[in-house]
């Protein structure tokens, strides 16, 4: 074919690869990737991690008969179909060589012979009647070899005019238990299969379910699996074929510890050949020769799997049926993300994240519990400890920062971040101590009080949000200053970090878990090292209750996109702007706007666009700005009106809601303080921005997060506002805006105290009167706070 490379012969690929790639828009690191990962799996292992997914050049799919049929179990479900039929020709597009085992031929011919048989009874009576009106009619039960026999044809011609419009071609192979033990008939189904894979063909295969005899018990050969339903086929075909990976659609998310559907049953994520008794088997269903019943997984199906993987090949068994899913569900296993159960020869090292929250969860709840002293204790040792520890701390970091600096992949901005110094672990250790006195009043807060009748009275007071997941990512102060506020806020904390940064957040976590071991919830605050993706951990919606972004905007927008189900506290992009007004001193503009775009030019609250009055322009003042800007060595970009001021402008911005995060700012130039406000307004992340002025009406009107009058923007933190530290800042409208500290990781709970009392007492005909009085708001002492987070 013209338009496909042929993958199995290498002989030239590397010198029309590009060509080939940029004729047929396909990313050539795929093909690169797909090529030198067939040599590198040479010796037959198969993939260890789920992300090693994305290399799988050979892939089995097969779908169970629940995929392919309708739930009546008569006809095709041929939106699920279409959808699996344009993934398999999507990674057949990639270069990938893509095999189908399907199940639906009985299915397919029911509906034909009861159709058949229907309208031949209704000829026949009414002939006999000789009247249009029909007598009930029965169905004879179909014989599922008949039933095979005549639905083959029509699903293989459905087959191919749905992968015709992806300009894919099928070839149809119908096998039988023979055809693999007996030797030369196995070696020709292998050369078959070969040569169709070669012309770029994908085949489709069945069991041959109009002649194959009933499976015998036991009938095993000694390492060799027995095709008894589409999953040994599939195992059996992955193995003999040498395939990457098997992917098993049926109607089951995959294994489970215990029966879905009950309380306690939980999706088993990676699947060892050893953790067998861990798993709850079910019985095969009556949908064609395979299937599922009640959604629980089979024994033979699990067996199957096994010796597929023990085979070499890698497998995921996945619901194909979900509607949210179904149309992504391949592309999403070939692409590592966490879909159904993941079979792998390699027992994962350590708790899964699942594990990992549920340990953070019911240690969070203990934290919670303790006297507030007690928290402050905890967070006033992890001070000491990066004190004390510093010498470690500092040559975990050097191994980050060479390594990093090596790769040569960060910026300098980044780079910036991920670096480490004795001064800035003081400064951490400074604003732990903050945290540890602002923690003292922060739990069972009492907000409100409310005498709602006589002896009936109402509070509303403070207590944790539950677990949070904080992902940021060369930054590696940013662990002990969000482990501190979820401590002092009884929170519990699923870290995670950047790679760029794994020795030193390594160090840090282990002094924040010697810290909480002082009252024993060293479990807490969890670092996640595992390769979780950060949408796969967005999905946990059951498990965290908020996520907070540290990083680049890109990170937030992908996170707050992932996250649907789980709110997001952040903000995607830190474009703050310095307005200099026409009001404005030269001393004040000089140090702001220099503090604000130079001190620490990669953090999200430093000046992005300075705006300035006309009036000021070809004025000393605004001279000595440009001056200030060159000798601090600033990259400047005009916007379009001051570009059309000058005759040889810097080069023109290209555009107005820009993020530099480096020596690099735009200036533009307004008309008004309403225009500077508009234009803030129109092209700002209202994160922080300031005026230098002597009119404070700038204030009032602008709407952003942090709104600073003659004093620079760099005093957007937490540890400067006084917070002790933050773990962002969020430009969000609802709950906390601004620098979040121990404040905005709190929500509240109600707490009603009565005496027998019913709604009943309060109606029409009752003997109780509302009074809604509110009353002083006094503290609890320390044991009934204790009781209160109990409730």
């Amino acid at each position: 074919s013209p338009n496909r490379l042929m993958l199995s012969s290498c002989i030239h690929v590397h010198a029309c690869l590009s060509s080939w790639c940029r004729i047929n828009k396909i990313d050539c690191r795929v093909v690169t990737c797909i090529l030198s990962v067939s040599l590198a799996r040479a010796n037959g292992n198969s993939f260890a991690h789920r992300g090693e997914l994305r290399q799988a050049k050979r892939i089995v799919v097969k779908l169970g008969s629940a995929v392919v049929t309708r739930g009546d179990e008569c006809g095709l479900a041929l939106g699920r179909l279409a959808s699996v039929v344009e993934q398999v020709a999507m990674l057949q597009n990639q270069g990938r060589e893509m095999m189908i085992v399907t199940s639906g031929a009985v299915a397919f011919g029911k509906q034909r012979l009861r159709h058949e048989i229907l309208l031949s009874q209704s000829v026949r009576q009414a002939l006999h009647s000789g009247q249009n009106q029909l007598k009930d009619m029965s169905v004879p039960v179909l014989e599922a070899r008949a039933c095979a026999a005549a639905g083959q044809s029509g699903l293989m011609a459905l087959y191919e005019a749905m992968f015709t419009q992806y300009s894919t071609c099928t070839a149809q192979v119908l096998v039988t238990n023979l055809d693999f033990h007996d030797d030369q008939k196995r070696q020709n189904l292998n050369s078959t299969l070969q040569e169709l894979l070669r012309m770029n063909i994908v085949p489709i295969i069945n069991t041959n379910d109009a002649v194959v005899p009933p499976p015998e018990p036991n009938s095993d050969l000694q390492g060799v699996i027995s095709i008894k339903d589409n999953d040994s086929l599939a195992a059996r075909l992955a193995v003999e074929m040498k395939a990457d990976l098997l992917i098993a659609l049926s109607d089951v998310e995959g294994l489970y510890d215990s029966p879905p559907g009950s309380d306690d049953a939980k999706l088993i994520d990676i699947f060892y050949p050893g953790d067998q008794q861990s798993i709850t088997y079910g019985t095969k269903s009556r949908v064609g020769l395979g299937g599922m019943e009640a959604k629980v997984i089979t024994k033979t199906r699990v067996k199957a799997a096994l010796w597929a993987l023990q085979g070499g090949t890698s497998v995921v068994i996945a619901n194909g049926t979900h509607p949210k899913v179904t149309g992504h569900v391949i592309t999403d296993i070939v692409e590592g993300k966490k879909v159904g159960t993941f079979f792998s020869e390699v027992k994962p090292a350590g708790p899964t994240v699942e594990q990992q929250t549920e340990m953070a969860r019911n240690s969070g709840r203990t934290l919670a519990a303790l006297h507030p002293d007690q928290r402050g204790v905890i967070i006033c040792h992890l001070a000491d400890l990066l004190v004390e520890k510093k010498e470690e701390i500092l040559a975990a970091n050097k191994t980050d920062m060479d390594l990093a600096a090596n790769a040569g992949q960060l910026s300098s901005a980044l780079l910036n971040r991920l670096s480490l110094s004795p001064a800035k672990l003081n400064s951490l250790a400074i604003g732990l101590r903050q945290i540890a006195v602002a923690s003292q009043d922060s739990v069972g807060r009492v907000l409100r009080r409310t005498r709602v009748a006589h002896n009936l009275e109402l509070e509303q007071i403070t207590v944790p949000i539950g677990v949070l997941l904080v992902i940021f990512e060369a930054r590696p102060d940013c662990l002990p200053q969000v482990s501190a506020l979820a401590i002092a806020s009884g929170n519990a904390l699923l870290a995670k970090g950047g790679k760029e940064a794994a020795n030193t957040n390594r160090v840090l976590h282990e002094l924040t878990q010697e810290a909480l071991d002082i009252h024993g919830v060293k479990e807490a605050v969890q670092l996640v090292n595992t390769r979780e993706e950060v949408e796969d951990l967005c999905r946990l919606d059951k498990m965290i209750d908020l996520i907070i972004p540290r990083g680049s905007s890109q990170l937030v927008r992908n996170i707050q996109r992932a996250a649907k189900s789980i709110p997001v506290l952040g903000h995607s992009e830190g474009i703050c702007h310095v307005y200099v007004d026409s009001e404005a001193t030269i001393d004040k503009v000089i140090k702001i706007v220099r503090d604000s775009k130079c001190d620490y030019p990669a953090a999200c609250n430093a000046m992005e666009t300075l705006l300035v009055h006309r009036d000021i322009l070809r004025t000393t003042l605004f001279d000595q700005i440009i001056d200030m800007l060159r000798t601090e060595r600033v990259k400047i970009h005009a916007g379009p009106r001051f570009a059309s001021y000058l005759t040889f402008s810097p080069s023109e911005v290209k555009s107005l809601r820009t993020e530099y995060g480096d020596l690099e700012c735009c200036i533009e130039v307004v008309d008004s303080m309403q225009e500077a406000i508009d234009h803030i307004h129109r092209y700002g992340s209202s994160h922080t921005d300031v005026i230098v002025t002597e009119n404070e009406q700038f204030l009032q009107q602008l709407d952003s997060a942090c709104v600073f009058w003659n004093t620079s923007s760099r005093f957007a933190d937490g540890y400067r506002f006084g917070l002790g530290a933050e773990v962002g800042i969020s430009t969000a409208r609802i709950h906390a805006r601004g620098p979040v500290g121990l404040e905005g990781l709190l929500t509240t709970k109600w707490v009603l105290r009565g005496d027998g009392h019913t709604a009943a007492d309060f109606s029409e005909h009752g003997t109780l009167k509302y009074l809604h009085e509110n009353l002083p708001v006094t503290q609890p002492q320390p044991r009934q706070m204790a009781a209160q987070r109990e409730d």
